[in-house]
């Protein structure tokens, strides 16, 4: 599956630097951190935010769950546009509100965020421009720290920007475990970026159309996974949490639909196992590397759920590159993409 550097695209390059971008967050990020720690009061703090759209979004997902199940913070999506389009100026005295983007330039991020801001609510941005307009906007900034990254399909800074909400909820919460799991990252993104997922992507870029299914802490990664798909692949694939692809979802996915399971382990992954099982026997081809039966090759034992579920997707990267390029797709600059998408 892998090219030589000389003949690598620049996605392939970039996801090879995801280890080394993770330690230089490690290494880089806990200055910004600990300030931002000594300046927020959680006492003060009623509920959460997060802000973010596409791959952002997606990062936004894997952070509210963090939020909520280590610091016990309800935590909602933002719609910037009720405020770019209908005007409206929600009440967020009493919020952490998080942007998280990474070119930190999209008009209605910026603005709903500036709203924010304005609003009295502690604002986080969570950007790989630390000098960007989203930076700008917010109290406090936490730079991911990813590194220039020149192809369209985002994949360095998707993993450093859900690694950096980690670290900031780890440091939140005081918890030391948790902190210390995400201070594995490097070495667990460089066992993760060995697996070979290739028979999925293979069979994904001969399909109309797929699926990707997780849950808890793998949701957003699960999004993120299909995202990947459509961008690079040119194939739409949606994503669904094993607690609802069987309330619907499941009457759609046929023999020709690949399946691709993302479990961390934890919680969910009895859940993650029994949906993908009742997938299976309906004749879905079902890839995981968890159950009774994994057709890809997994992550060792002993990781934490919230950690392994960002280091899934080096391997989702990977082996869409490698199918895409074996395709003779433009996986640097897929058709109709830019690498800034602006919206208001």
């Amino acid at each position: 599956m892998s090219a030589s550097a000389e003949t690598a695209s620049q996605m392939a390059r970039e996801i090879a630097e995801i280890p080394q971008a993770a330690a230089r967050l490690l290494d880089g990020g806990q200055g910004a951190i600990a300030r931002i720690v000594a300046a927020l009061d959680l006492t003060r703090i009623s509920h959460a935010v997060v802000s973010g759209r596409g791959s952002s979004g997606h990062a936004g997902t894997h952070l509210r769950y963090l939020l909520e199940t280590r610091l016990g913070l309800s935590a909602a999506p933002a719609a910037p546009s009720v405020v770019t389009r209908y005007g409206a100026e929600p009440r967020l005295s009493g919020a952490l509100y998080i942007l998280v983007s990474q070119s930190g330039r999209s008009p209605d991020l910026v603005a709903a965020a500036e709203q924010a801001t304005a609003a009295g609510a502690q604002t986080i941005a969570l950007v790989n421009d630390p000098e960007s307009p989203a930076a700008r906007a917010c109290r406090h900034v936490l730079p991911v720290l990813a590194g220039p990254e020149l192809a369209v399909a985002a994949t360095k800074t998707v993993v450093n920007t859900m690694l950096a909400g980690s670290l900031l909820v780890a440091a939140l919460s005081g918890d030391e475990v948790f902190r210390r799991a995400v201070e594995t990252a490097p070495q667990r993104l460089a066992e993760a970026l060995e697996l070979d997922w290739s028979d999925w992507a293979l069979r994904l870029s001969r399909a109309p159309a797929g699926y990707v299914i997780g849950r808890g802490f793998s949701l957003g990664p699960a999004r993120e996974a299909a995202l990947k798909s459509a961008e690079v692949m040119g194939v739409p694939v949606l994503a669904y949490s094993a607690a609802e692809v069987l309330h619907g979802p499941k009457a759609a996915i046929r023999a020709e639909h690949p399946v691709l399971g993302l479990d961390p382990g934890g919680e969910v992954s009895e859940s993650i196992a029994s949906s993908l099982a009742a997938l299976a026997q309906a004749g879905a081809p079902v890839f995981a590397a968890a159950g009774p039966q994994p057709r890809l090759q997994g992550l060792s034992a002993g990781g934490d759920p919230a950690l392994d579920a960002i280091a899934l997707l080096a391997p989702v990267y990977r082996a869409l590159e490698s199918a895409a390029s074996l395709q003779g797709r433009d996986v640097d600059s897929p058709p109709g993409l830019r690498k800034v998408t602006e919206t208001l």
